[in-house]
């Protein structure tokens, strides 16, 4: 029996808690599977790692909570049944003695108003990388880990320029020896550090985390796997599913407005406009890359605190059919961030284990139904990428 080791960057917030609170349930066997995708029938045969072989730690900007943070979701969104509260919160103890001060580098102002702990420093680039390898260098010894899978669950960075030294391995490195400002933000300076290692690193926020060159490049080395970004949980889900519809009726999308409302932790970083911009270039790209063209689009993401751990959003689509008459299709899609999240969470976990026992590595290309900008894959139909999913697992 492997035991699987999951380090989450942003280990005390709320996707975070509840994906190990989850965990626990659901080894234990009280609480049901549903909403992981690993958990299907068609998947039964397929070796999935059991969700009870999971040892947690984590980085943290803010002094650890673990318990708190699920408590508090309990309570303002009303969701997590207390059965489930109450076993998380006896085994949140032995967790939370694992989550170490982690990096803020490049995670913009709201983050560091958020900061509380003395975190991970260095007089290099490189030195920041070899502190958080350390840590998980450590949890892996103490857990006696087989396989180790790091999950970026921060808070959204602002856009990180690209710059030249991330063409290759080499021009990385020799920039992250010396001294000054980083060449990476936090979520891939954490990339580097579990790629190093060998081990698989799951980008579920739009921040650049593994996406340049020298990180694929560092992963075909080590046999390290990565996928991302940017878990495709709501909206997004949706467009993904309805817009090839209107590709197959070969009718014209004119316009695809989208709303967004939320309120946690989530939509007061996503209030700073700079950290806002990545996630809407992230949610936004998707209906041109599927009808081909490009309908006027907007993307809003607004905070409301009052909704706490829910979030709401209406979409406008104006569309031309026959003789050109114009139409229009709306719908609202309202849910639980953490509750939507959190099994996407532990079926790319499992999923990677899965990588790695077949002796892969590089890209996850196989997870695309994932995320909102899949690495690697330029295909965003659902059902095209389910597809490459059912594909890769049932491996035909």
């Amino acid at each position: 029996m492997s035991k699987i080791g999951v380090w989450i960057a942003g280990a005390s917030g709320s996707v975070a808690t509840t994906a190990m609170a989850g965990a626990i349930a659901i080894g234990k066997e009280k609480a049901e599977p549903t909403g992981l995708v690993t958990a299907l029938p068609q998947f039964a045969g397929a070796g999935f790692c059991d969700l009870a072989d999971l040892a947690f730690g984590g980085h943290e900007v803010r002094k650890p909570d673990l318990a708190g943070e699920l408590e508090m979701i309990h309570r303002s969104a009303g969701v997590i049944a207390p059965e489930v509260v109450a076993l998380a919160k006896r085994e949140f103890p032995r967790i939370q003695r694992r989550v170490r001060p982690g990096v803020a580098i490049g995670c913009g102002k709201p983050v560091e108003k958020m900061t509380t702990l003395k975190l991970i420093g260095g007089r290099t680039p490189a030195h920041v990388v070899g502190g958080i390898r350390k840590d998980l260098a450590m949890f892996c010894r103490a857990e006696h880990v087989d396989h180790l899978v790091v999950v970026n669950l921060a808070s959204t960075e602002p856009p990180f320029p690209r710059m030249a030294c991330h063409a290759s391995l080499n021009k990385l490195l020799n920039a992250m020896a010396k001294p000054g400002p980083s060449p990476l933000p936090a979520s891939s300076l954490y990339a580097f550090a579990a790629l190093e290692l060998g081990g698989a690193y799951i980008n579920f926020t739009p921040s650049l985390g593994p996406d340049v060159p020298a990180l694929l490049e560092l992963a075909e080395q080590t046999g390290g796997l990565l996928t991302g970004s940017d878990g495709k949980t709501g909206e997004t889900l949706c467009k993904s599913v309805i817009a090839p519809m209107f590709l197959m009726r070969n009718m014209r999308v004119m316009s695809w407005v989208g709303h967004n409302i939320l309120g946690n932790r989530d939509g007061l970083v996503l209030d700073d406009p700079r950290n806002k911009a990545s996630k809407i270039k992230s949610k936004d790209h998707l209906i041109q890359s599927i009808v081909g063209y490009a309908p006027d689009t907007l993307v809003t993401i607004e905070n409301i605190p009052s909704m706490a751990d829910w979030k709401t959003a209406w979409d406008h689509i104006h569309f031309e059919g026959f003789l050109g008459t114009k139409m229009v299709m709306q719908f609202i899609w309202q849910g639980c961030d953490s509750l939507l999240a959190a099994p996407l969470v532990l079926d790319l976990v499992r999923l990677a284990v899965l990588a790695q026992e077949r002796g892969e590595r590089g890209l996850m290309k196989q997870t695309a139904c994932f995320f909102k900008s899949p690495l690697g894959v330029e295909e965003q139909g659902m059902s095209e990428q389910f597809q490459m999913l059912t594909d890769y697992v049932l491996d035909r």
